[in-house]
């Protein structure tokens, strides 16, 4: 079935649901008219407590505007979601194998004697549970396709296994040259795990893509799967991109496995994204983050620990602490994190972001960054992969020039990475984008570092960048009224997209 098809069919099958409710209300209120006003009171009861429940009231609001307008509509929409939700029991499995994964991570006493005074690190060990470490060679590629011959020479290495978690597989020179080492190393017996986003990946290739790797020996599950009666349980995407070989080394950043991310066809001009490839004990984060969600979707191991490798060697090259971030834990992780990273800034402050859709929280803090002498620079992409996010985007920008925030485009192309640099001193590179579905509703992850050697290659990057890019002007950004009127349409309403 063609992907478009699939996704009309389960939206088609939302809707059926919902009028079902909506229905089922109508016939009700038709005989007990009284009805009508306990049922605004319960519509009342669920605006408090989307409010109270709320981790950020920018990310609610369009709900509760809408509910106030459309009180009994919307909440036949609500009631349809908590179903789906309970009847699903997807976020049940996730959040159970999340919880008893926190078992494998045992922090090192002696590198949290170094840290116990940093912040940002603490509440990366405390709320997260992933261990800070200190023995790692790390290796940052500007370009997808810089890593690309090394992810596969590494992949060629692959003695016990392979995983690899990813938002995207398409079709073409870069899957597919991936795909025949994985069909070689399952032939010699190795463990070949590859979990992809279904939705993402709907367009690159088949709806029963999955069942062609299992015939190839591949184990594979795709994630969330399109299917009738989910309603907005698809709504949480798995938008991490790791690859792990034996426990040794890791690649993450923001590349998935399809052709333009390694500048072959890009139809947005240069495909600006990253990569970052890890070899020592941080590798450890990565593994159970995958293993955690794999045994999630398909219950396969007692143990973890026969898949962690032991490493020797001490190097000692500052802090690397791999994160993933959960929309069903309460904790908005990388939100946090590019929050300590902003307030922690002294001298400046370096962004890549192909999407700035950001709510209260991280708007006030760039800007007060700012006012305090920061030197903010954003820089967003200069062609854009989507018209209507671009023109939500651009309606955050005039703010934050007026308050002393730096704004550039990528003139050359589109930017895809995602990387937080200051002060010489901290970085993150990873998979979430500043905007609502990466901060709150996709499964993410990041790589947080201080004083690594790598610190440096990642800030000479982002200057070269800035070096092919257009520092945008208040000019620049000056809007004629109705542009203004649609954008502040959009920008109300940007957490549902």
């Amino acid at each position: 079935m063609k992907s478009y098809i699939r996704v009309l069919v389960v939206f088609i099958s939302f809707v059926l649901q919902i009028l079902s409710l909506f229905f089922l209300y109508l016939i009700i209120e038709n005989r007990f008219p009284l009805f009508r006003y306990f049922y605004l009171v319960f519509c009342l009861y669920i605006i408090f407590k989307i409010i109270k429940d709320a981790r950020s009231y920018s990310f609610i609001l369009p709900w509760v505007v809408i509910f106030m307008i459309f009180p009994i509509p919307s909440s036949c929409v609500y009631l349809t979601m908590k179903i789906n939700k309970e009847i699903s029991g997807f976020y049940k499995k996730i959040n159970k194998e999340e919880k008893k994964s926190k078992k494998y991570f045992k922090q090192d006493e002696r590198i949290k004697k170094m840290y116990e005074k940093n912040s940002s690190m603490r509440y990366i060990s405390d709320f997260t549970n992933y261990p800070i470490t200190n023995n790692n060679k790390l290796v940052y590629y500007s370009l997808g396709e810089y890593s690309f011959d090394t992810m596969l020479k590494e992949l060629k290495t692959a003695k016990k296994f392979i995983f690899l978690e990813y938002f995207i597989i398409g079709r073409g020179k870069m899957w597919d040259s991936i795909l025949e080492i994985l069909e070689e190393k399952v032939r010699k017996g190795l463990e070949v795990r590859l979990i992809y986003d279904d939705m993402g990946s709907m367009k690159k290739i088949s709806n029963n893509y999955y069942k062609v790797l299992r015939s190839k020996g591949i184990k594979c599950i795709p994630f969330n799967r399109l299917k009738l009666f989910k309603g907005m349980v698809l709504n949480n995407r798995d938008h991490r991109k790791i690859l792990v070989i034996d426990g040794r080394v890791a690649f993450s950043g923001g590349i998935n496995l399809s052709d333009e991310y390694i500048n072959i066809n890009s139809k947005y001009g240069i495909w600006k994204d990253n990569c970052i490839k890890v070899e020592g004990d941080a590798v450890w984060n990565y593994t159970v983050m995958f293993l955690s969600m794999w045994n999630a979707l398909n219950k396969e191991d007692e143990n973890y620990e026969k898949f962690k490798y032991k490493f020797n060697n001490n190097i000692n090259n500052g802090f690397v602490v791999p994160y993933s971030s959960n929309p069903l834990d309460g904790e908005a992780v990388g939100e946090d994190i590019y929050l300590n990273i902003i307030n922690n800034s002294n001298n400046y402050l370096y962004i890549f972001t192909p999407y700035l859709i950001i709510d209260s929280d991280l708007k006030e803090a760039l800007i007060l960054a700012a006012k305090r002498g920061v030197d903010v620079r954003i820089i967003i992409p200069g062609i854009p992969d989507k018209k209507m996010v671009y023109t939500i985007s651009e309606s955050y920008i005039q703010p934050l020039l007026n308050n002393g925030v730096k704004v550039y485009k990528y003139t050359p192309g589109f930017i895809h990475a995602k990387v937080f640099i200051s002060d010489d001193v901290r970085a993150t590179v990873g998979t979430l984008n500043m905007d609502y579905r990466s901060l709150y509703l996709h499964f993410e992850c990041g790589c947080y570092m201080e004083k690594v050697d790598i610190i440096e290659d990642i800030k000479n990057d982002v200057v070269n960048t800035i070096n092919n890019s257009h520092l945008l002007t208040k000019k620049d950004k000056k809007n004629n009224i109705i542009k203004s009127f649609i954008q502040s349409i959009l920008r109300l309403f940007s957490p549902l997209f």
